[in-house]
């Protein structure tokens, strides 16, 4: 799937190429984020559980991380972390999601000097819980948004869903010019962690952290150059592989429970350049004019994948990297805090141009292009 946004004219065989969209593309105008108050280093975390077993702690030790935010469950009488119920981990889901996304939320409103009342759309995008109502309905109320702000939750996509609610973002403000959007995506990602001694619950439970990352997005024609603008995005889907990234119900734990293949960063690695191919097709950019990359932090392995494979550097993928070092993998937020770190260089020159890329269950490679 390819979605453009505001082509000028029709190039041929449909295809739009970059030199049609004009200045009202929407555009990112900043960003915010949140994480809980404790944070933990893998050797802390191994610790905390009194995790002993050889390849459990050699999965944490090599997992490229150095420490990652997470609320713990509390510690019982003796000392040792208690086990949740899927009923307290759901209640954890909610608090955090809450209090994540409006933190997150009140600082990328912050960043651009806009106010509450400013927000027309509130895309909120989660994985690590299920609520009806959603976040962006909890978020209207505990923030006190306008009552008639436009929303949409989506949930239970994954890693990769922080572009598929972008490109929805991204849509609604092409349609309404001057008006304000926000994505917002929030994950609580100890709320959906299973402890049971398992190869299959530690790989899961060395790897995601708590976090909250929120940006705005608004297409006008002001001149306004404080962010990209959104030019185009795609998806891959990868259905032989649909089950190797999944959150289902574990029967003996009790609880939902994630599941990573061991083969999946091999899987995404050998279809990065298949998706940016697509992205890229009929646009007269090529994959060398592309100066920043900011790809979904999954993993050690699939960092080192998605490099070799897109033939990129250890300096293409350092906000890559150094998210996954500092925060684990954060789910479907972990592209916008690699995001804010770019952003924050303040290296950008106007013009360059740049990739979005994440992935997640599907399995999926979810792709937009950017141009500053």
């Amino acid at each position: 799937m390819t979605v453009h946004l505001q082509p000028a004219t029709a190039a041929p065989h449909g295809t739009a190429t970059i030199s049609e969209f004009d200045r009202r593309s929407p555009r990112i105008l900043g960003f915010g984020t949140a994480v809980p108050s404790t944070s933990y280093t893998q050797t802390q975390l191994l610790h905390l559980f009194g995790i002993a077993d050889p390849r459990v702690r050699s999965v944490f030790a090599n997992s490229a991380i150095d420490r990652r935010f997470l609320t713990l469950p509390p510690a019982g009488p003796d000392g040792a972390r208690q086990l949740e119920t899927q009923g307290q981990l759901l209640h954890k889901h909610r608090e955090q999601t809450v209090d994540m996304g409006a933190r997150a939320l009140e600082s990328c409103l912050k960043h651009i000097n806009a106010q509450l009342t400013d927000v027309r759309y509130l895309c909120c995008v989660t994985s690590t819980g299920f609520l009806t109502p959603g976040v962006s309905a909890l978020l209207i109320r505990e923030l006190g948004l306008e009552a008639d702000c436009a929303r949409l939750d989506v949930v239970g996509m994954g890693c990769n869903a922080g572009l598929n609610g972008l490109t929805a973002t991204a849509a609604w403000a092409a349609a309404k010019p001057g008006e304000l959007a926000i994505l917002l995506c929030v994950e609580a990602c100890s709320a959906a962690y299973v402890m049971d001694g398992t190869m299959r619950t530690s790989v899961v439970n060395s790897l995601f952290g708590d976090g909250a990352a929120a940006i705005a997005v608004r297409s006008d024609d002001s001149g306004e150059r404080s962010g990209p603008q959104l030019l185009r995005f795609t998806s891959l889907i990868i259905p032989e592989a649909v089950g190797a990234m999944r959150y289902d119900w574990d029967d003996t734990a009790g609880k939902f429970s994630f599941y990573l293949d061991r083969d999946i960063p091999y899987v995404v690695g050998a279809h990065a350049e298949r998706a940016i191919d697509a992205l890229l097709a009929g646009t007269g950019v090529r994959r060398g004019d592309i100066a920043h990359w900011v790809i979904h932090p999954g993993g050690k392995k699939v960092i080192d994948s998605v490099m070799v494979n897109l033939g990129l550097t250890r300096h293409d993928v350092r906000h890559t990297a150094g998210v996954l070092r500092e925060y684990g993998n954060v789910s479907s937020a972990s592209f916008l805090f690699a995001y804010a770190r770019l952003a924050e260089e303040e290296i950008i020159a106007p013009g360059e141009y740049g990739v979005l890329m994440t992935m997640g269950p599907g399995t999926t490679i979810e792709t937009a292009l950017v141009r500053w």
